[in-house]
C-alpha cells in the first residue's frame, strides 16, 4: 500500500513530455527488465542510484524503457559535447558487463553487477540528431498547365491544377480517386499524423480538418505543431495533399472530409527517445503517419533508427488502432540522382514501412526518385515539368511547386485514409496487401518489369505499380483479413571463420573476388512447420562485410525458384571504409513466394580490385501468415548484438505440438541439409557432444547416473572447501555497492549446455527457441515535468478528438 501511495503523484503526470535541457544534462535510455528470467528484481530507483542518474520519463509507449539524465560537470559544459567512450555511465555499465562475462565467471561472488546486468538489459546514450526533410528537389520552371480539369462540383479554385486527382492530358496517369468519392468515401472517422516540420492549423484549407488532440511541437517542447521557421512549409504542403478542405481555398485533398495530425521534429535535432515518442504519438485514435523524411539521401549515408525507434515502430504495428496496427507510410528518397538506394536506409527498408517511390504525370520515373527491392509501390509526383499543386503555409496560400517523393507519400496516405473509412477492420499488414493486389503496371515506362514466383510484375523503380485508389477502395470492400504474422529465423551462415569484435573490427572471412563469393542456406518443409509460417510477403537479409570502400559492393540473393533480389547496387560516392557491420536488408520481390528449397547469396565488387574485401557471413529473416493462426504471437525484438556470430538467435514462434520443449542450438552448430551450407561445426559449446547425447535414448540413463556421481563428488569438494576456509575474514567491495551473492548468473553460466541440447524431431541447425516470459506491470514512475508542457497528451492520445484508429472518431467536450 505505501509503494502504491508512492507511485500516485508520478502517475498524475504521465500525461505530461518533459522537456529536454541537453545543455545541462547528459539523457540516457535505460532498458529494465521487471525481472529477470532467474526471477530476480531490483528496484528500478536502485538501479538510477547506482549510476548516479535522475529519471525524467517513461519513453512513450514503450513501458520499459526510461529516459534517465545526469547533470553535466562544468568542464563538459564547457566542451559542450560529451564522447560515449569518456562518458561515466556508459563505462560503469561496461565495466559491469565485464564481470558478468564467462572469463570472469571466477571473480562473481560479489553478485551485485550480474543483478544489475540482469535487470538492466541496455543503456542507449542520447545525442539528438537532425532528420533531413525529402522536400521537392530543384525543378525548372514548370510549363503552362495544358487543359483545365473537368468540373466535379469543386469550387476550390486550384482543383483544376490538381492533375493528379484529374489528368486530363494523360488520364491513366492519377491518384484515380473521383470514383471513389462518387461511391461516398471521403475519409470522414480517419485521422492522419503528419510527423514533420510542422502543421499550419491556422490556414482555411486545414483548419476544419485539424486534428489538435494528437498533435505536438517536440522541436519546441509546446502543445500546437506551429510552422514556425521560413522553410517550415513541408508538412503544411503534405498535409493539404491529404486532407484540403473542400471549401473553395486552393484545391481538396484525397481524403477531404479526413483529419490530419501534425508532430513537428524536423526542424531541429531530436533525440531517438524523442523520436520514439513521436512514432506512436496518439497512437490509438492515429491510423497512418505520414513520413517524408529520413537519413540524407546523398549516396554516401548508410543509416537506419535506433533500436529504441525500432521499438516505438514495433509497439505501433503490434498494439496501435486497437491491436490492427499503426500504418506507417515512408517516402523512398530523393537521392537517385546522388546514386543512392533505398535499402540503404533503415527506416525505408523496414518491413513495417510502406514504402513509397514516385511517378510523374506522364508515368515517368523521376530523376530523383530512389529504387530498391524495399519499394512497395508508387504514387505520382513531381517530374516532367508539373508538380504537385496544395495547401501552403499561410492564411489562404497555395502553392504550384511542390513534389519529390514527399509528394508521393502523401498521395499514398490519402488512399489509404479512403480505404479505412471502408473498411476500418483493415490491419497494417492488410494495406500492404491491397498495395500488391492492386498497383497498375499498365502504363509506366522505362521500367524493368520482372515477373515474380506467383506470376506479379515487379520494378525496383515502381514497386509492384502505380497505387489506383479506385481499385484499391473497391479490392479493399471485399478484401478478407489476412491471418496473423509469423516468421522464421535461419541460422547464421559463416565463412571463412569470419568474425566482427564489437569495435568493429573484420577478421577471417571469404575473399571478395572480382566476380563474387556465393554462400547458401537451406530451408526446408520442416522449418515452415515447425515456426508456423505458410508462405513470404518480406524477406530480410543481413550481412556482415568488410571492404575499404563500401560503395563498391554489391549484393544479391537468389530464391529456390530462380526470383533474383539485387539488395545493394553500387554507390560511386559511398567511400566509407566501415563495410557492413550487420546490416540488414528486406526485399518485397519475394511475396507470395514459397521459400522451400536453397537460397544463395552473392557478394562482389566489380569496380576495383584494390579495394576487395571480405565475406563474413549472413543470415535470413523471413516474414508471412500463420500456418495456425491461434499459434501465432507477436514478434518481439530483441537485443541488438555488434558482433558475429551473434551471442543468440531470435525468439522463434511456438512448435506444432503443445508436448514439445524448447529447443536450444547454438548459431554455429554445424547445420543439417535444410539449413547453411557455411556453418562452422560443433566445438564452441562447453560439451559439443551432448546434443548427439540426448539424441540416442540409451545414452540418457548412463548420463543421469554420471550426473549423480559428479554432483556427489562436487558436494564433498565444496564441503571441503568451506571448511578449509572457516575463519578467514570477508571483504567488502570497493565500489560502493551492496553485494550480495546469488544465482542470477545461472543464465550466462549454463547457456554452454542448455545450447546444444535439441528435441529428437529437431532438425540439426535450427535457431535458438525461446519462449519470452511476460513481465508485470511496472507502472509509471516519472520526474515532476516542466509546468509549461502541462498541454502536451501522452502518446495514447488526448482529449478532444479521439477514436480507436479503425476510421470511427468521437468528439469529447474538453
Amino acid at each position: 500500500m505505501r509503494f502504491l501511495l508512492w507511485l500516485l503523484p508520478l502517475l498524475s503526470s504521465s500525461a505530461i513530455h518533459a522537456g529536454r535541457d541537453y545543455d545541462s544534462y547528459t539523457y540516457y535510455v535505460f532498458e529494465y527488465a521487471k525481472e529477470s528470467t532467474e526471477g530476480i528484481r531490483v528496484p528500478l530507483k536502485d538501479i538510477h542510484r547506482a549510476f548516479g542518474v535522475e529519471i525524467v520519463e517513461q519513453v512513450g509507449a514503450l513501458q520499459d524503457h526510461w529516459l534517465v539524465r545526469r547533470k553535466k560537470s562544468s568542464e563538459e559544459k564547457v566542451s559542450r559535447h560529451t564522447q560515449e567512450h569518456e562518458d561515466s555511465v556508459l563505462a560503469r555499465f561496461r565495466e559491469l558487463l565485464s564481470l558478468k562475462a564467462p572469463d570472469n565467471i571466477g571473480s562473481r561472488s560479489n553478485g551485485v553487477s550480474t543483478n544489475f546486468t540482469a535487470m538492466l538489459k541496455s543503456i542507449s546514450f542520447q545525442t539528438p540528431r537532425q532528420r533531413v526533410k525529402r522536400a521537392s528537389p530543384p525543378i525548372p520552371t514548370p510549363s503552362k498547365a495544358l487543359g483545365v480539369a473537368e468540373q466535379l462540383g469543386i469550387e476550390d479554385p486550384l482543383f483544376p491544377e490538381q492533375w493528379h486527382l484529374v489528368n486530363d492530358e494523360f488520364s491513366e496517369h492519377m491518384m484515380n480517386v473521383t470514383g471513389v468519392w462518387g461511391m461516398g468515401y471521403k475519409g470522414e472517422g480517419v485521422i492522419s499524423s503528419l510527423i514533420d516540420d510542422g502543421l499550419d492549423y491556422t490556414s482555411s484549407d486545414l483548419a476544419d480538418n485539424f486534428d489538435a488532440a494528437n498533435s505536438y511541437d517536440f522541436n519546441d517542447d509546446v502543445a500546437l505543431p506551429t510552422p514556425k521557421l521560413f522553410d517550415d512549409t513541408h508538412g503544411t504542403r503534405c498535409a493539404g495533399q491529404i486532407a484540403a478542405v473542400k471549401n473553395g481555398v486552393c484545391g481538396v485533398g484525397i481524403a477531404y472530409e479526413s483529419r490530419v495530425a501534425g508532430v513537428r521534429i524536423l526542424s531541429g535535432p531530436i533525440s531517438d527517445a524523442d523520436e520514439a515518442i513521436a512514432l506512436n504519438y496518439g497512437y490509438q485514435n492515429v491510423s497512418i503517419y505520414s513520413c517524408s523524411w529520413g537519413p540524407p539521401d546523398d549516396g554516401r549515408t548508410m543509416e537506419g533508427p535506433d533500436r529504441i525507434i525500432r521499438k516505438a515502430m514495433l509497439e505501433g504495428i503490434n498494439n496501435g488502432r486497437g491491436g490492427k496496427g499503426s500504418v506507417f507510410v515512408f517516402a523512398s528518397g530523393n537521392g537517385a540522382a546522388s546514386g543512392d538506394q533505398c535499402n540503404f536506409d533503415g527506416y525505408t527498408n523496414s518491413i513495417w514501412s510502406v514504402t513509397v517511390s514516385a511517378v510523374d504525370y506522364k508515368g515517368l520515373h523521376p530523376y530523383y526518385s530512389e529504387s530498391c527491392a524495399a519499394n512497395m509501390a508508387v504514387a505520382y509526383s513531381s517530374g516532367s515539368g508539373k508538380s504537385i499543386v496544395t495547401t501552403d503555409k499561410g492564411k489562404s496560400k497555395c502553392t504550384y511547386y511542390h513534389g519529390g517523393t514527399s509528394a508521393a507519400a502523401p498521395n499514398a496516405v490519402g488512399v489509404f485514409a479512403l480505404a479505412l473509412q471502408a473498411r476500418p477492420d483493415l490491419t497494417w499488414r492488410d494495406i500492404q496487401y491491397l498495395c500488391v493486389e492492386t498497383a497498375r503496371q499498365e502504363f509506366l515506362a522505362d521500367a524493368e518489369w520482372e515477373t515474380t514466383a506467383i506470376g506479379r510484375k515487379y520494378s525496383y523503380k515502381y514497386g509492384y505499380g502505380a497505387l489506383d485508389g479506385y481499385r484499391f477502395v473497391t479490392a479493399a470492400l471485399e478484401w478478407q483479413l489476412v491471418k496473423p504474422q509469423s516468421w522464421l529465423q535461419t541460422s547464421n551462415s559463416q565463412l571463412a571463420d569470419g568474425v566482427m569484435t564489437e569495435d568493429g573490427n573484420f577478421t577471417g572471412g571469404a575473399f571478395i573476388p572480382m566476380d563474387g563469393v556465393t554462400s547458401t542456406i537451406a530451408i526446408g518443409k520442416g522449418d515452415l512447420l515447425r515456426h508456423n509460417l505458410e508462405k513470404i510477403e518480406h524477406i530480410n537479409v543481413k550481412v556482415w562485410i568488410g571492404h575499404a570502400r563500401r560503395g563498391e559492393v554489391e549484393v544479391e540473393v537468389v530464391s529456390p525458384n530462380g526470383i533474383k533480389s539485387i539488395l545493394a547496387g553500387a554507390r560511386k560516392g559511398d567511400i566509407a571504409s566501415t563495410g557492413f557491420p550487420g546490416w540488414t536488408f528486406m526485399s518485397v520481390k519475394h511475396w507470395g513466394e514459397d521459400p522451400v528449397g536453397n537460397w544463395t547469396i552473392r557478394v562482389w565488387d566489380a569496380v576495383n580490385e584494390q579495394h576487395n574485401g571480405t565475406f563474413l557471413g549472413w543470415n535470413m529473416l523471413l516474414w508471412g501468415p500463420a500456418i495456425d493462426p491461434s499459434r501465432a504471437k507477436k514478434y518481439e525484438l530483441p537485443l541488438d548484438d555488434f558482433v558475429f556470430p551473434p551471442h543468440d538467435d531470435l525468439a522463434l514462434p511456438p512448435l506444432p505440438s503443445a508436448s514439445v520443449t524448447r529447443l536450444y542450438v547454438k548459431p554455429t552448430s554445424f547445420l543439417g541439409s535444410e539449413n547453411s551450407t557455411n556453418s562452422p561445426p560443433y566445438g564452441s559449446s562447453w560439451f559439443p557432444g551432448l546434443g548427439k547425447l540426448v539424441a540416442c535414448q540409451r545414452w540418457v540413463f548412463a548420463g543421469i547416473g554420471l550426473f549423480a556421481v559428479l554432483g556427489i563428488t562436487v558436494t564433498i569438494v565444496v564441503w571441503r572447501r568451506q571448511v578449509s576456509v572457516r575463519g578467514q575474514p570477508e571483504f567488502d567491495s570497493d565500489d560502493g555497492f551492496s553485494m550480495r551473492s546469488f544465482d542470477g548468473d545461472q543464465e550466462t553460466t549454463l547457456r554452454g549446455v542448455d545450447d546444444t541440447i535439441r528435441n529428437d524431431d529437431a532438425e540439426v541447425g535450427q535457431p535458438l527457441l525461446r519462449t519470452p516470459s511476460t513481465d508485470d506491470d511496472l507502472g509509471d514512475y516519472r520526474e515532476e515535468a516542466h509546468t509549461k508542457l502541462t498541454g502536451h497528451h501522452e502518446p495514447g492520445g488526448g482529449e478532444g478528438s479521439t477514436g480507436n484508429g479503425d476510421g470511427s472518431r468521437v468528439y469529447t467536450s474538453g
